[in-house]
Formats: structure tokens, C-alpha cells, sequence
């Protein structure tokens, strides 16, 4: 009996030595590694919003140096029209103005609507020159319209140029 008490007493040795994680460490290695995942899980969620965000804006402002370049061209309409003429050279610039400026319009091109008296604010208007006011109501106000201004989407691609007064 003496050898067999002695052979268990080495087995029941040999796991203590080896010392396994308890529990406690098990559960807190487990919730560490719940952590890391929620964490990354976020972080990749996070990432496929941006990146659609990004997809969604890209494809609205593509075409934006395309229509930039166009510009120009529907203000030259503007002034065309505006200007004095004979009736039949009127009617076919009208004409060719208002076809070409719906096909801007249905790309999403949108004229950033100023007035004369309008407050000038740096964030939407260019400022070419400004004037002396005639008026102490006028002064921070536009007082005239070189160019308008136009919008693709949300974004201002050309903005309008005014005059202020001082």
C-alpha cells in the first residue's frame, strides 16, 4: 500500500506544479477579447459609413470641372441676351440659353441666388471691388453683380462675383 500511496501522491502533485488559469483569469482574458472585438467591430462599421459617405460624394461632385469649365460659357448667354440686338438673333441665343441651361440644371448645377442689397457675405460672395456707399444703410451691402455664383450639389463651384459698398 505504501507504493500505491506514494504513486498518487505524485500524480496529485504533477497538475499542481503546472499551475492551470482559474476561472477568474479565463473570464477576464475572455472579456478582454470581447472588448478587442466590439472595438474593432465599431471601427470597421465606422470605416464602411465614411467610405460610402465618400462614394456617394464623389459621385456627386464628378462632374465638377466639367461644369466649372461651362460656366463661363452660360454667362457669356447671360450677357449675350442682355445685350441689344436684332429680334431673330435674340430669339435663337434665348433659345440656345434656355436649352443649355436646363441640361446643366438636370446635372444638378443650381445658381446660388444674390441680389442687389444683399448682406455680403465672404463664405458665398467674391468680392471684385469695393466702392465708396452713398448711404451709411449700404455700407457691407452688394451694389452690383460682375458674375453669378452656381452650386453642384451643396458645393459652391463658382461663386459669385459682387461689388460692395464701404
Amino acid at each position: 500500500m505504501t507504493k500505491k500511496n506514494s504513486n498518487n501522491k505524485k500524480a496529485s502533485k504533477a497538475p499542481s506544479k503546472k499551475k492551470s488559469p482559474s476561472i477568474k483569469d479565463l473570464n477576464e482574458s475572455l472579456k478582454l477579447e470581447k472588448e478587442k472585438y466590439v472595438r474593432l467591430f465599431a471601427e470597421f462599421e465606422n470605416y464602411k459609413r465614411r467610405t460610402a459617405k465618400e462614394r456617394i460624394e464623389l459621385f456627386k461632385t464628378a462632374g465638377k470641372d466639367v461644369l466649372s469649365s461651362l460656366v463661363p460659357v452660360l454667362e457669356d448667354f447671360k450677357r449675350a441676351i442682355s445685350s441689344k440686338g436684332s429680334d431673330s438673333d435674340d430669339e435663337g441665343i434665348k433659345l440656345i440659353y434656355n436649352k443649355f441651361n436646363e441640361t446643366l440644371r438636370n446635372q444638378g448645377l443650381v445658381e446660388v441666388e444674390v441680389n442687389i442689397g444683399d448682406i455680403f457675405d465672404a463664405e458665398i460672395h467674391e468680392a471684385i471691388s469695393q466702392i465708396p456707399a452713398q448711404e451709411d444703410n449700404q455700407k457691407g451691402k452688394i451694389i452690383d453683380i460682375i458674375q453669378g455664383g452656381y452650386k453642384l450639389g451643396d458645393n459652391i463651384i463658382t461663386y459669385p462675383k459682387v461689388v460692395v459698398a464701404q
